[in-house]
């Protein structure tokens, strides 16, 4: 009985850890929601401030209408070609750098174990232990292990343009639908009002979310988010209250 409760207790302590997420990739997937999230941040902004500068200078719903669409296609696929862009770049000199690991561990696989266990070592590992998970390392899979340790590339997941492309023209399509669908929809007297306030309550929600993201202070990211929009929708309302007055 002494047994079993001793060998029931040590299991049970054995493992403290045992039901946390250790998820592979999970900064990654942080990652992509936390772009997101901004992407449908700047659809709101921009296309709220497009319409309410519209609407400062007609009443027309179909001027409203045309120009909040028009805004959203183009911002919308700016945004996916420039993630394309940009993710293209990076998968390029990602994969030029592992063709270069590849490269060097097939001249001098000893030099690369050697380098191996010396950032190892920078690690706080002592030389010993160091060489040991280096070889360990290298035996299973060579090219992963100095994909990871030495440049900091998980070879396994290599972003994707076209997922970056997909990912930026939803969230901004989102955010932009917002603003479009409060400037078009409630009768003329209470569009502007209606847009503001939902503006900036959904400007509030995506600070929320990218503070909780990035641990960052909640309050002066949701005041920072929701004060650049109202500033945003001020400039551009008066802009075209200013046109409008001017029979431009």
């Amino acid at each position: 009985m002494g047994e079993n409760d001793g060998s029931d207790a040590g299991s049970g302590a054995a493992r403290p850890h045992e039901d946390e997420p250790h998820h592979e990739g999970l900064g990654t997937r942080l990652n992509w929601l936390r772009a997101g999230v901004l992407g449908a941040n700047d659809g709101i902004v921009s296309t709220a401030g497009l319409v309410v500068g519209v609407a400062g200078a007609t009443d027309s719903r179909s001027a409203l209408l045309t120009a909040g669409l028009a805004g959203l296609m183009a911002g919308s696929l700016s945004m996916a070609a420039g993630e394309y862009v940009s993710v293209s770049t990076q998968r390029d000199s990602e994969q030029a750098a592992l063709a270069l690991e590849r490269e060097e561990l097939a001249a001098t696989p000893q030099a690369e174990l050697d380098e191996l266990t010396g950032l190892l070592e920078d690690r706080g590992i002592s030389h010993d232990l160091a060489r040991e998970v280096a070889e360990q390392l290298t035996e299973r899979d060579a090219l992963g292990a100095h994909a990871r340790v030495e440049l900091g590339i998980d070879p396994d997941e290599l972003a994707n343009p076209w997922h970056a492309a997909g990912a930026s023209f939803v969230a901004f399509t989102v955010g932009a639908l917002l603003p479009l669908l409060a400037i078009v929809l409630p009768p003329q007297s209470w569009r502007l009002g209606v847009t503001v306030v939902s503006v900036l309550l959904a400007l509030v929600g995506c600070g929320w979310m990218s503070a909780r993201l990035g641990s960052a202070p909640v309050r002066p990211a949701v005041v920072r988010n929701a004060a650049g929009g109202a500033i945003a929708m001020a400039v551009t309302y008066a802009v075209g209250a200013l046109l409008g007055a001017a029979g431009a």
